[in-house]
This record gives structure tokens, C-alpha cells and sequence, in this order.
């Protein structure tokens, strides 16, 4: 299961631009809107948990999944000094997810799915939450679309600062394998060591995951320009979907 390791401790430092505000505040809107059968939600792929904290502040009860113990480690540091209580913390590959119950909706952002693998693992994960998600819940999730892949990220390097580390993105597109190899090399200015940590994005075409959610027993009711919150179009770099569970889950 890849996942980030020594990034982690980085991941908020150079994910500044990300507007986890306006995506919560698109996720509440569907949750409330839907006539959801309860109040618990699963953050899957939940990174530092900037985006748990603030569906719990809607209300919601959390239970926050990652493969990375070092993110999990931050998300626990934050809820401890904001004095939070009921999030669930679990360590756990999504492709493997194992919930212990049910629940009535579940969010996965930030192309965690496209981290898992080929569709093949998409395909697993997204059984797995099908498998847990009570009957009339919400599944929203994301992706990075296959125009980001072959005309964004490419071949390209990145380079983000600030005023005490500078982080090199390099990535490679492997068109005939549907990936992305992304290369993190972080230097801080004061440190002699440098963390480097190697990883593969995979793509996949919208269709693909529309009929993957049919066969887990979810319709898709729209699809979203990931971080425009509009109708998607040609150059879209993400995608949101909203997929409600239209079966019963089978007994656990």
C-alpha cells in the first residue's frame, strides 16, 4: 500500500494552497442535503485529518482511516490539543478496509484512490466500502483525471518553498501503464539530511469508476469539477463524485 512516509510531516507545510474549507463545505452540503440513514462518516485516506476535524465540527462522527501512522500520528496530536473526543483512529490499507459495522457515509479526497493502484485496486477499494455502507448512505469521492496525468503532471518538475525547506514534485507519465511515478525530495535549509520518498499515481476514465460504483452497489447521482465544484469539462484536473448506496449491505 503506498502511502506518504517521511512527508507526512510535511504534507501541511506544502499543502497550503489546498482550500479544505470550500471541499468541506461542498461534502456538508450533499451529506445534509441527503436524507442520510445516520450520522457516521468515514474519511478514508484521511491524511492529517484537516478535513476530519471539519466534518466533525458539522457534527459528524468520525471515523478516520489511513495507511500512513505517521499522518495518523499528526491527526491524534490535533484532536488532543483541540481536546476532541470520538474520532476513530484505524491504521488500514483501504483495499483491505475492515470497518467493524456500518456506516452512513464515507469521503475519500485528495486522489487517495488514484494512490492505490491500477483500477483494479480502486475496483477493491471501493467494494470494500460498498461492503460497509448502510443503504441510502453517501459516497463522495475524488480523482485526478487522466488529462492531469498525461498534460499537468507529465514529465514535469515542481518546485515549492518557503522560508525554511524547499520541496522538489518530479514526475514521470508511464502512459502505457496509466501512472504517474512522482518523486518527493524535501531539504530543509537548516538540515544536512534530506528526505526523498518515491510513489506511483494511477489513472483511470470517469466511465471506469461509474461502472466499478455499480457493481458495489452505488449509483452515481453527479459528477463534479473537483476544485471548481461545477459541471466538469475536457480540462478538468479532478473529478468529485456523488454515489449514493441504492442496495442493502449484506450482513457483517
Amino acid at each position: 500500500m503506498p502511502g506518504y512516509q517521511d512527508f507526512s510531516y510535511f504534507y501541511d507545510e506544502f499543502n497550503g494552497e489546498a482550500d479544505y474549507d470550500a471541499l468541506s463545505a461542498v461534502l456538508c452540503s450533499r451529506l445534509a442535503g441527503h436524507n442520510l440513514p445516520g450520522k457516521i462518516v468515514a474519511d478514508l485516506g484521511c491524511g492529517t485529518g484537516e478535513l476530519t476535524l471539519r466534518l466533525a465540527d458539522a457534527g459528524y462522527d468520525l471515523i478516520a482511516v489511513d495507511a500512513s501512522d505517521e499522518m495518523l500520528s499528526i491527526l491524534s496530536e490535533k484532536l488532543a490539543e483541540r481536546g476532541s473526543q470520538g474520532v476513530l483512529l484505524l491504521q488500514q490499507d483501504l483495499t483491505e478496509l475492515d470497518l467493524y459495522g456500518t456506516i452512513h457515509a464515507a469521503v475519500c479526497t485528495f486522489d487517495t484512490l488514484n494512490h492505490l493502484g491500477p483500477v483494479a485496486q480502486m475496483k477493491k477499494a471501493i467494494d470494500r466500502v460498498g461492503l460497509f455502507m448502510e443503504k441510502d448512505g453517501l459516497f463522495l469521492f475524488d480523482v485526478n483525471t487522466p488529462y492531469k496525468h498525461q498534460k499537468i503532471l507529465a514529465d514535469e518538475t515542481f518546485t515549492l518553498e518557503d522560508e525554511d525547506a524547499v520541496c522538489v514534485w518530479s514526475n514521470h507519465l508511464e502512459e502505457d501503464l496509466r501512472r504517474t511515478e512522482i518523486s518527493i525530495d524535501i531539504a530543509y535549509r537548516d538540515d544536512p539530511e534530506y528526505y526523498l520518498e518515491t510513489f506511483y499515481e494511477y489513472y483511470c476514465e470517469p466511465q471506469e469508476l461509474e461502472q466499478i460504483c455499480s457493481g458495489a452497489g452505488f449509483r452515481v447521482l453527479e459528477i463534479l469539477d473537483g476544485e471548481r465544484f461545477c459541471t466538469p469539462d475536457a480540462q478538468s484536473q479532478r473529478l468529485l463524485f456523488v454515489a449514493e448506496k441504492v442496495v442493502q449491505c449484506q450482513s457483517l
